[in-house]
């Protein structure tokens, strides 16, 4: 059985965001969460979200036990890009890309 959490529209770019995710895939849910804790990183600090909220999905809508769990799947998909303009010298106009992500985590039973 499988508990699946997503977070739409965040707003981090996606680049950044797979260093972290690449650190917990495969991992056991308890081991996954204090990597998570560790990490000094904004997109540490979202995917633990994403992560606590898979497992309680687990727990409560599956009676899935949290010490059985691990994270099957983590992908970081990219969203929308917002785009702004920036003036610079001389009157042209610089684009500025601001990125967003898409955080999926899967945990499953052993």
């Amino acid at each position: 059985m499988e508990a699946v959490a997503i977070a739409k529209g965040v707003r981090i770019a996606p680049r950044k965001a797979r260093l972290v995710i690449d650190l917990i895939r495969g991992k056991n849910v308890i081991e996954a969460d204090k990597i998570l804790k560790n990490i000094n990183k904004e997109s540490a600090r979202i995917s633990r979200k994403v992560l606590v909220s898979a497992v309680a999905n687990a727990e409560n809508n599956m009676g899935l036990k949290k010490e059985s769990l691990f994270v099957k799947e983590a992908i970081v998909n990219e969203g929308q890009t917002m785009k702004r303009m920036k003036f610079g010298s001389r009157g042209h106009v610089d684009p500025i890309k601001k990125r967003t992500s898409h955080i999926k985590i899967v945990v499953s039973e052993k």
